[in-house]
């Protein structure tokens, strides 16, 4: 097999505030596997705290002479050994002759998957004109940022969506670790009238006691920045989630994401598949992982809008809140490499 690399640099159509400070780029390296006449592209686009950073990928990456040997020896480096799988899957897909998803074990024939619109941090009435705006595009799951504001403002800002937007669409919440257990507790209250369905992340990544007591309400707890900081096992053993959110680069590759699912299903968790703001490479490896576990909720995967360029086309469409999944052998993304 050859393997070659090529890095990247993506500009975000506006600037994002993180907890881990605020991205302008998103800086990444394509991987390229040729093996006979058959090539697999596979994307590692690290995100610190989440993942290594972008010199430990680089590194990792570097003079890799068998790539199967060396998915074995990158478990410290999730983004790095998801370029590698993700590249080998999608040649192996090819080979096959089949799209990912159903390399990946997924069911026979998926078309689209369920997405949801994310609305910004905002006052109670511009978040809730974002949500018409989102609702009138076809969206029925909505995705609101908390967490920076007090607990009666973020409610207040629900409190509109929802009378804005009526029963029938579904409200998520995302915190961001941004709640001590008490403003956590008081929120949570707070949330069951206005039927949100979730809050991801309400207390901090490591305090896992904190987020299985917030458990056995009727709003669920999703868990994000834990598995990053912890680990997926961590989470589980402490049963101290109802919804894992699923990225696959912070879990180390395409095969990595669809086991984890599979685990958190077993212990009856379920999984919300999401991207870490990927180029189109990564990102549509995400809607394959997403298409091969059964049941999945609405997922995270309408992201390629916040870059404001690609390293290249984007052949999945969002209409009526849901994304195609390519059906074409392998990953379904036209061969980027040369393009910036």
């Amino acid at each position: 097999m050859k393997i070659e690399t090529r890095e990247f640099s993506l500009p975000l159509e506006s600037p994002l505030s993180t907890a881990h400070g605020t991205i302008e780029h998103r800086n990444g390296i394509l991987v390229r596997i040729e093996d006979g006449d058959e090539v697999g592209i596979g994307e590692a686009t690290p995100l610190p705290g989440w993942t290594e950073s972008l010199t430990a990928c680089r590194a990792a990456l570097t003079d890799v002479d068998s790539p199967v040997d060396a998915l074995a020896t990158l478990e410290s480096t999730p983004a790095a050994r998801h370029g590698l799988s993700l590249a080998l899957a999608d040649l192996r897909a090819k080979r096959e002759k089949r799209p990912l998803y159903r390399y990946l074990s997924g069911p026979e024939q998926v078309e689209a998957i369920p997405v949801n619109a994310t609305i910004g941090d905002s006052p109670p009435d511009e978040t809730a004109d974002a949500a018409l705006d989102a609702v009138a595009a076809g969206f029925g799951c909505l995705k609101v940022k908390v967490g920076a504001r007090s607990v009666t403002d973020d409610v207040a800002r629900l409190r509109a969506v929802r009378d804005a937007v009526g029963s029938d669409v579904e409200l998520r919440t995302d915190a961001n670790g941004g709640w001590s257990r008490a403003q956590a507790r008081e929120a949570f209250h707070k949330l069951d009238p206005l039927r949100v369905t979730y809050v991801e992340q309400p207390v901090s990544g490591d305090d896992i006691e904190g987020l299985a007591d917030l458990r056995g309400r009727s709003v669920r707890v999703a868990v994000d920045e834990s598995i990053a900081e912890t680990s997926v096992d961590t989470v589980l053993d402490a049963d101290a989630a109802d919804v894992l959110i699923c990225k696959p680069m912070v879990l180390g590759g395409p095969d990595k994401a669809v086991e984890v699912a599979k685990r958190a299903r077993d212990a009856g968790v379920s999984s919300v598949v999401t991207t870490t703001i990927d180029g189109v490479v990564a990102r549509t490896a995400a809607i394959h992982v997403a298409a091969a576990i059964p049941d999945r909720p609405a997922c995270g995967l309408a992201t390629g809008t916040m870059l404001a360029r690609d390293v290249g086309p984007d052949r999945a469409r969002i209409v009526n809140g849901s994304i195609s999944v390519p059906q074409a052998p392998g990953n379904g993304v036209a061969d980027t490499w040369g393009r910036q």
